[in-house]
C-alpha cells in the first residue's frame, strides 16, 4: 500500500476524533494548551492501537479471508465511511460544556472515535500491509489535526464539523473502492 493511500486513510480515520475535538474546543469557554493535547495524545494513541488490536485478531483469520480480502476490505472501508457520513447529519450544541474532561471520559471518546480503526487493521491484514508506519502516521494524523480541531472548534463554532465527517466518509469509500478495483483489473 503506498504513502499517499495510507494517508487518505489516516484522514479519514481521524475525521471523527477531528470531529469531537471540535465540538470539545466549542463547548470549552477557554481553551487551554496543555488540555487540548491531553485530548489530541489520548486520540491520537486509541487510533494508533485500535488498528493493531484488529491486525492481530485478524492473523488467526488470515488463511480464512485470503480468497475474499478485497471484498472484505472494500466492504469495512465503504460500511465506516457509510456511517461516518450518516452520523455527520446530527447536528451538535455549542458552548455548554464548562468543565474539563475527566480520564474515564477522555477514554470512553478515545475507544468511540477509534472503534473504526479496528477494522481497518483487519483490513490491513488482509491485504497484507506492513502494520508499523501506516498505524504510526494515523496516530501522528490524528494527534496533529485533533490538536488544531479543538482550536478551530473553540473560534469557529460547530460550522465544520458535519462538513468534516463527510470528507472523512468519502475519503474511506473512494480507497475501498479503489482497492477492489485494483484487484478486480489485476485479476
Amino acid at each position: 500500500m503506498d504513502l499517499l493511500t495510507v494517508l487518505f486513510i489516516a484522514l479519514g480515520l481521524s475525521m471523527d476524533a477531528v470531529a469531537v475535538a471540535m465540538a470539545n474546543g466549542c463547548a470549552s469557554r477557554k481553551v487551554e494548551l496543555l488540555q487540548a493535547m491531553r485530548l489530541a495524545f489520548f486520540f491520537g494513541l486509541f487510533q494508533l492501537l485500535m488498528p493493531v488490536i484488529g491486525w492481530l485478531v485478524g492473523l488467526g483469520f488470515k488463511n480464512i479471508i485470503s480468497s475474499f480480502d478485497h471484498w472484505l476490505a472494500f466492504i469495512l472501508l465503504s460500511v465506516i465511511g457509510g456511517k461516518m457520513m450518516l452520523e455527520a447529519r446530527r447536528a451538535p450544541d455549542c458552548r455548554t460544556q464548562t468543565k474539563k474532561l475527566s480520564l474515564p471520559v477522555l477514554l470512553a471518546l478515545s475507544v468511540a472515535t477509534s472503534i473504526d480503526a479496528l477494522a481497518v487493521g483487519l483490513s490491513f491484514l488482509a491485504l497484507a500491509v506492513d502494520i508499523i508506519m501506516p498505524v504510526l502516521l494515523i496516530g501522528l494524523v490524528t494527534f496533529c489535526l485533533s490538536l488544531l480541531a479543538v482550536f478551530i472548534g473553540h473560534r469557529f463554532g460547530m460550522w465544520f464539523a458535519g462538513k468534516v465527517e463527510i470528507l472523512g466518509g468519502a475519503i474511506l469509500i473512494a480507497i475501498g473502492l479503489k482497492i477492489l478495483l485494483e484487484h478486480l483489473c489485476a485479476g
